[in-house]
């Protein structure tokens, strides 16, 4: 039997954006360990884009910005399901006006980043708790220790709102089900959606030195942990923020960044 027993299971994937994304790695690993993978996209204009990529698989729409999404999302999938997991990969800052301090972000901003980056989490969970199979298991993608970067703006309060949604997510199914609910905080990705962030290629760079490898964090080894999650093989793991990032975070006092900050030129 294979370790992380996927083969003929089900699972919906949300935000799949692009090839380079997050969701489409886990969607291609699912779908090679013998996984159904059934995809939600933002919009129609979203599933056009997209149409090479995902050629006959199935896909609807679902914005989670519009108030009622989650439920006719529910609608939608029913027909597919039961599903054994759902992946949350969905996240919105409006840097249209570029970076400002936090403690001047707008309120429109930050809700709508609220709405579409976290609480549509909760909202999916609800919709949808009917479809999931009893033991099934609920991925979201935070991000990892460098949250406090100022370049990072509001999204990194939103990020951990997400991470705390889902420990409440987890207590509450744990009612009458055995469903899990985890986030995968990964490092810093060069992802096509990660261009759009002020200042995000300097923290790359930053991150990658301070890696103990040296090598920056792939997005296939943040797909790889969620796909575990996903599966029965980490049943005994609920409500927790996985850290992914290469040991970037225990690894402050590297010689080489030490060297780098504090050389006289």
């Amino acid at each position: 039997m294979n370790f992380l027993q996927l083969e003929g299971k089900q699972f919906l994937i949300l935000g799949v954006s692009n090839r380079k994304s997050v969701a489409w790695s886990i969607a291609q690993t699912l779908e090679q360990l013998g996984a159904r993978v059934v995809y939600s996209v933002r919009n129609s204009q979203r599933r056009e884009a997209l149409e090479k990529l995902l050629k006959d698989r199935p896909c609807v729409t679902c914005d989670v910005e519009e108030e009622g999404a989650a439920e006719r999302l529910a609608e939608a999938v029913a027909p597919m399901g039961p599903f054994d997991g759902l992946v949350h990969s969905i996240a919105f800052a409006n840097y249209s006006d570029g970076f400002v301090p936090f403690h001047e972000t707008a309120r429109k901003d930050f809700l709508q980043a609220m709405q579409i980056s976290t609480f549509s989490l909760v909202e999916i969970a609800r919709a949808l708790k009917n479809q999931l199979t009893p033991t099934a298991s609920v991925v979201a993608i935070g991000i990892s220790s460098y949250v406090t970067a100022a370049s990072y703006g509001y999204m990194s309060p939103i990020k951990s709102a997400l991470e705390g949604c889902t420990r409440y997510l987890a207590k509450a199914f744990s009612k009458d089900s055995d469903i899990r609910f985890n986030t995968v905080n990964a490092g810093p990705l060069k992802t096509k959606s990660s261009a759009g962030i002020p200042g995000y290629l300097d923290n790359y760079i930053f991150a990658e030195k301070l890696t103990m490898r040296k090598r920056a964090l792939t997005t296939q080894e943040v797909a790889n942990t969620a796909v575990f999650l996903l599966s029965p093989a980490s049943s005994g793991i609920n409500a927790q923020g996985v850290i992914v990032n290469a040991g970037m975070d225990w690894n402050y006092f590297d010689e080489e960044v030490v060297h780098l900050a504090t050389r006289t030129t």
